[in-house]
């Protein structure tokens, strides 16, 4: 691929990659607010509480942008886009 030095303007998010990420950060807060909260300890539970809500939501987003299609997740066969023309 030629870089045209506009990447940081049209480059594409992994959206899959993150998507599972989420699910594993998402996991790993539900098991800690759940256990931290067994064993008495309200503020590590709160904590990762607060991350469980940041992974859902940021799952939420993922699942937004990767139902509105191919063009905030293009395939490989999708070339890059253009770079935006003036300024």
């Amino acid at each position: 691929m030629v870089r045209t030095g506009s990447e940081p303007l049209t480059a594409r998010s992994p959206l899959r990659m993150r998507f599972w990420f989420s699910v594993w950060g998402l996991a790993w807060a539900a098991f800690g607010t759940i256990a931290f909260a067994l064993t008495g300890r309200t503020g590590w539970a709160a904590a990762c509480g607060v991350l469980a809500l940041v992974a859902a939501a940021d799952l939420a987003w993922i699942m937004h942008r990767l139902h509105q299609g191919p063009h905030y997740q293009p395939g490989k066969d999708v070339p890059p886009y253009e770079p935006p023309r003036g300024g």
